[in-house]
């Protein structure tokens, strides 16, 4: 593993947190930043411009094009490309060949540079292997993407999305279990008191807006 720049594929240029390693056969261009402790494993290839966080996980052919963001603590399994306009907040998990589009309406022989649409995908997320994610969205924090799902508008916190096109099924705890409901009140239950049986957390609904309730364990 290489831990500096200017060695293997990784170009002089590149700001390489303490302990960041980065595997042989990876290529990092010059301008990229890699934050402390992540590891870029094989056949990756970050391009100058994109900066990602500390003590993330870059897997085996992970592609992170100019401009992309990745925040901390974030896990990129096998063969995602991170386009540009995609964004990652920390904690977020992207499942293997998982995708990303940045263009709507590509076409081979027609010029979209100007039309890239941001992605965000706010903390905690997770993104299901061989889901799609439609360009020009917000997925929620701490959602959850069901593997294959194809995503094509914004998710809320805490939302568990399945099937094509994806829709809500559920909602997920900052753990990762789905919740259980413990009451249902108000207009055609508008409001709804929720439970973690992970960890006995408590969230509350009203409406699409679910907030976690600090203080229930």
């Amino acid at each position: 593993m290489i831990a500096a720049a200017g060695q293997g594929h990784v170009a002089p240029g590149v700001v390489l947190g303490d302990g960041a390693l980065v595997h042989e056969s990876a290529y990092v261009d010059a301008g990229a930043v890699i934050g402390a402790g992540t590891r870029v494993w094989h056949f990756c290839h970050v391009l100058g411009g994109a900066e990602i966080g500390a003590h993330c996980s870059l897997g085996q052919n992970v592609v992170v094009m100019n401009g992309v963001l990745v925040g901390d603590n974030a896990k990129i399994q096998n063969n995602v490309s991170l386009y540009e306009g995609v964004e990652l907040e920390a904690d977020v998990f992207c499942g293997p060949s998982m995708v990303f589009t940045n263009v709507y309406n590509p076409r081979s022989a027609v010029s979209r540079k100007n039309e890239y649409r941001r992605t965000l995908v706010r903390r905690g997320a997770t993104i299901g292997a061989n889901a799609t994610i439609v360009c020009g969205i917000t997925i929620g924090r701490f959602a959850f993407i069901g593997a294959g799902a194809v995503v094509n508008r914004d998710v809320p916190d805490y939302a568990l999305i399945a099937g094509v096109p994806g829709r809500r099924i559920g909602w997920m705890s900052e753990d990762g279990h789905k919740l259980e409901s413990l009451s249902l009140t108000g207009a055609e239950g508008a409001h709804e008191l929720l439970r973690c049986p992970g960890t006995d957390v408590r969230y509350e609904r009203h409406g699409d807006v679910v907030v976690r309730l600090e203080g229930t364990v």
